[in-house]
């Protein structure tokens, strides 16, 4: 057999090998009967909960905002929504009013902070029962609702040239309502006791990669194309 021959039986080789291999990982074959791509992601999304977890510190944060009180007009694109916000903020004390889109605030910024990362915390540790008991609707709503809220506040008070005031709520909404309301329902690992699972997609992931790129370039020379530049 020449050597041209070789390299084509080669590349077909590796191509072959390479598609039996995607068509198993496309396959619901994993732990969970579930493909191998979204094992991964679970994987990662897991190891990523694990070091997202800053509602501490942000609770901590908002404390120095006790006493600190805010006065914003909002308006909002449903009646729906305005009256569920004015609800998650009945219990922070503030004077809520709300009339049709519109929601007129003043309240403490330090017990508006606390409530949504009260209820950010419960999230986050996959447990939405008492937020949605508390308000009467789903917890993911309720979480929607603060975060729209709280980029209202933001963008109100900017507005007005208040960026210190206007800061604790873009950073709360960045570090905890978002976490908490995306890795809802995904189990938090530490990414140390996942290291060989982590070490070995990566490892493999490399490997695949250059496999498929060296039987293309076999593939190609046993066919007599010549890859240059």
């Amino acid at each position: 057999m020449s050597m041209q021959a070789k390299l084509k039986t080669r590349g077909i080789i590796m191509l072959l090998t390479f598609f039996i291999l995607l068509a198993v990982i496309f396959s619901p074959v994993f732990p969970g009967k579930i493909n191998g791509l979204d094992f991964m992601d679970n994987l990662f999304n897991m190891i990523s909960k694990g070091s997202s977890y800053f509602i501490p510190e942000s609770m901590k944060k908002s404390e120095k905002y006790a006493g600190k009180t805010i006065e914003v007009k909002l308006k909002f694109d449903d009646e729906k929504r305005v009256a569920e916000t004015a609800k998650q903020l009945a219990g922070t004390g503030a004077q809520v009013t709300a009339s049709g889109k519109d929601l007129a605030i003043k309240g403490d910024v330090g017990q508006i902070l606390k409530a949504s990362l009260i209820d950010s915390d419960f999230m986050f540790k996959n447990d939405g029962k008492p937020v949605a008991e508390k308000y009467g609707f789903s917890e993911k709503q309720a979480m929607v609702n603060w975060h729209i809220l709280f980029k209202k506040i933001s963008t109100d008070l900017t507005k007005q040239e208040k960026f210190a005031d206007a800061k604790p709520f873009a950073d709360v909404q960045k570090k905890a309502l978002e976490p908490a309301y995306n890795y809802y329902g995904v189990k938090a690992e530490d990414w140390k006791e996942k290291i060989a699972m982590v070490c070995f997609a990566l490892a493999f992931y490399v490997f695949y990669t250059v496999w498929y790129g060296f039987g293309l370039m076999y593939l190609f020379e046993g066919l007599g194309l010549k890859i240059g530049h």
